[in-house]
């Protein structure tokens, strides 16, 4: 399958993953209805230019995973018992937004120009934050909140600020995206893209390697321990797929079940060492709160356990049952910090089920990419890819953050899972990777520009 590369879908996949990433930049730059104007510009521009282009062709109902279809139809129907309706109503379209966005990125792409512009988003978010925290920290010097938003007369919670100014006091800092765990993602996502593309010869070294060490440094800088453990998975499952590509196809199934075995040691490990290891990222034995979060959503989840009470993605927090339901330091949360309990919470036990389906479809539809020799449109076999990678790596780091955050199921998370979802699986039976933007770049010059 052939991509377009022109200029306009470089730039515009660039801007849907750096809009999906970086909202809560928007929102406190524009406020919530410039946002709101902004997001509905662009996902107009995105269905006018998937028409000219010709690429709603290459959505083909029959080849989209069948799990997601199901899914999406479960929220649509969720209004029909939906204890909020109006709710629902935005919530879904906020999710068709989102979808609309993603199944762009995956037919519009090849994957070499879908790691790129995923790249140059993360890239661009890292180095807007850096220099965010460089100015508050020399010119501001004081908190920081955010624009169009009237907090006289009243005391603000540390959590509404957009920065509180601490890069020269070792942080933690929160970047344009005002929040030390979403920056802290952003940087290890570009750890994984950049590191792909660097390792594939897509990008320029120094600049790829100045961005990795900014990546680092801004991990650091934000010390989220749920980014740290999903770094080290992340970096464990890459160990894991440069395992199975060299020992081959008869062995992968002892790599996998060597696998799973690590796994079950390394959760022990950590049940034996839990409060020493919450005290050395200065967290509490409750995780910050969330576990109160969890208990008060299990507790709603059980009064409709096979449904759901009605999708709405990000809690509503002036209608029942959200208003007051999470509480803390006098900041009202507006999701569950688990994916997969919001998922039961909304869309009940038939929902849960159809999104572990589609989530573990993908991941293994990825994995497979990841290991398997790739074929080029010719069908001959390619020596592995490290841009086959990034699929899989990307599940990961969103998997792991799943289980305390519900960031997959909203803008970015939603974002990667479905168009790394439907293209894995739309190109499943295609000979194989698109290598566009890999045969076009010269052999004896710089190779690309940087990410």
């Amino acid at each position: 399958m052939r991509y377009p590369v022109d200029a306009t879908t470089k730039a515009l996949s660039v801007l849907v993953v750096f809009t999906a990433f970086a909202g809560d930049f928007w929102r406190n730059l524009l406020g919530w209805w410039g946002y709101l104007a902004l997001v509905a510009a662009i996902t107009a521009a995105v269905a006018v230019l998937m028409t000219r282009r010709g690429l709603w062709r290459r959505l083909d109902p029959r080849r989209l995973p069948r799990t997601l279809l199901l899914l999406a139809t479960l929220m649509v129907l969720s209004l029909a018992w939906s204890a909020y309706p109006g709710a629902t109503v935005l919530g879904i379209l906020a999710q068709a937004a989102t979808t609309l966005c993603a199944l762009f990125l995956a037919v519009a792409n090849g994957w070499p120009q879908l790691a790129l512009a995923a790249s140059r988003a993360f890239t661009a978010i890292l180095g807007l934050s850096v220099a965010f925290e460089l100015v508050a920290a020399i010119f501001v010097r004081q908190p920081v909140l955010p624009f169009f938003t009237d907090y006289s007369g009243q005391k603000v919670p540390n959590a509404f600020y957009w920065t509180q100014a601490d890069l020269f006091t070792g942080g933690p800092i929160q970047g344009i995206v005002g929040n030390r765990n979403l920056l802290a993602f952003v940087a290890l996502l570009a750890l994984v893209t950049v590191g792909v593309l660097l390792a594939q010869k897509l990008v320029r070294t120094r600049p790829a390697v100045a961005w990795l060490v900014t990546a680092v440094v801004v991990l650091a800088l934000t010390r989220s321990a749920t980014v740290i453990a999903a770094l080290v998975v992340t970096a464990g499952m890459l160990g894991v797929l440069l395992l199975a590509r060299r020992v081959g196809p008869g062995r992968r199934m002892g790599v996998a079940v060597a696998t799973a075995a690590l796994a079950v040691a390394a959760v022990v490990a950590v049940s034996a060492s839990w409060s020493t290891l919450l005290g050395l990222f200065g967290k509490s034995d409750d995780l910050t709160g969330r576990v109160d979060i969890w208990n008060s959503v299990v507790s709603l989840a059980s009064e409709r356990p096979v449904f759901g009470w009605g999708w709405v993605s990000y809690w509503v927090p002036w209608v029942e049952p959200f208003d007051g339901l999470a509480v803390r330091n006098g900041v009202t949360y507006l999701q569950a910090h688990d994916a997969w309990l919001d998922v039961w919470l909304q869309l009940g036990f038939v929902g849960l089920a159809l999104f572990a389906f589609f989530v573990l479809g993908s991941w293994h539809r990825s994995w497979w990419f990841a290991v398997d020799t790739s074929l080029d449109g010719r069908g001959r076999p390619l020596p592995h890819l490290a841009v086959t990678l990034a699929p899989a790596l990307i599940l990961t780091a969103l998997l792991v953050q799943s289980l305390v955050e519900s960031r997959l199921l909203v803008e970015g998370g939603w974002l990667l899972l479905v168009a790394i979802g439907v293209k894995s699986k739309i190109e499943q039976t295609d000979v194989g990777l698109d290598l566009t933007g890999i045969e076009t770049v010269p052999k004896a010059a710089p190779v690309a520009t940087a990410p």
